[in-house]
């Protein structure tokens, strides 16, 4: 999709109607959340480290992992997908570097933020942040890659410096970071209903803000998505919940799986999709027609004793 994609990540984004851009492990659970509805997804960076890893989100996954799955994502789904680069690999030059690896790649928007690397997750403490000069530089000069390339890409610029110095000094960055080329400013961390109202009327350009797993909102508080909508919030990310779900699935199937005298789960269809409605989710039925109009029948014919 390319260029395409982000612009009609731009189109949705400037409707100010709080767009809710869930986060993705990996390319199955990001096919889940478009067949699902939404409309653009993200890849989770806190989902990563657990599904390569097993490992929090303490900033463990190399650079050449994270572009490799979002490469995944990105050719699975049909949606917008944005990418997560953490801190975005070093200087302004890694990150203008990798900004032009999404580029090529058809990713529509990037999130990049303003720790200290190795960065951790938003919502988990000991975070550090560089200075907001040193961010701006690498906005700048990932907006000068996108324009030397003649490609459209949204930029995600997310501080969070809200946990560390408070509310003012985290508006005062995202107005820096739009200042100097970033479509969209981030604040991890917001605490509360006041405190996003306050954010929407201070910071002079589009603003996301982050409700984790939709269900417990971590440190910010659950805000409604129409009332979000109603204050002009532009995005709304919930990144963490695919793994969470995952994760939680996993772990009850196979406790119940050990602790079944037979040691399986007879007739207790509840706990999975059918295996028909799985393949054919992932498209088994396309790929037996593809081999039917291109495999020699003779293959055919061998492989399927038809």
């Amino acid at each position: 999709m390319g260029g395409k994609s982000a612009s009609i990540l731009r189109g949705k984004l400037a409707q100010r109607r709080a767009l809710v851009v869930p986060g993705c492990h990996d390319a199955l659970s990001a096919r889940v959340i478009e067949a699902a509805g939404f409309e653009a997804v993200q890849v989770s960076g806190f989902g990563l480290a657990g599904s390569l890893l097993g490992k929090p989100d303490v900033g463990l996954v190399e650079m050449k992992d994270i572009l490799d799955r979002t490469w995944d994502i990105v050719h699975a789904c049909g949606i917008p997908v944005m990418a997560d680069i953490d801190t975005g690999g070093g200087n302004a030059l890694n990150a203008a570097a990798i900004a032009g690896k999404l580029i090529g790649m058809g990713v529509a928007g990037v999130n990049i933020e303003d720790q200290v690397f190795p960065k951790r997750c938003g919502h988990m403490e000991g975070k550090q942040v560089i200075g907001a000069e040193e961010m701006a530089g690498k906005v700048r000069a990932m907006a000068a890659t996108r324009k030397r390339l003649g490609m459209d890409l949204i930029i995600n610029a997310r501080t969070d410096a809200c946990a560390i110095y408070g509310l003012k000094e985290a508006i005062r960055r995202a107005n820096v970071y739009l200042q100097n080329g970033a479509d969209i400013a981030f604040i991890d961390g917001i605490r509360t209903r006041a405190d996003i109202e306050r954010a929407v009327r201070e910071v002079k350009g589009l603003l996301s803000v982050n409700l984790m797993d939709a269900v417990s909102g971590v440190k910010t508080e659950l805000v409604p998505i129409p009332e979000l909508a109603q204050m002009g919030v532009a995005r709304v990310s919930i990144p963490v919940a695919s793994i969470l779900v995952a994760h939680r699935a996993l772990k009850r199937f196979f406790e119940a799986m050990r602790a079944s005298p037979t040691g399986l789960l007879e007739g207790q269809n509840d706990w999975l999709s059918s295996f028909d409605e799985y393949t054919g989710f992932v498209g088994l039925k396309e790929y037996r027609r593809q081999e039917d109009e291109f495999l020699p029948r003779a293959t055919i014919e061998e492989k399927y004793a038809v």
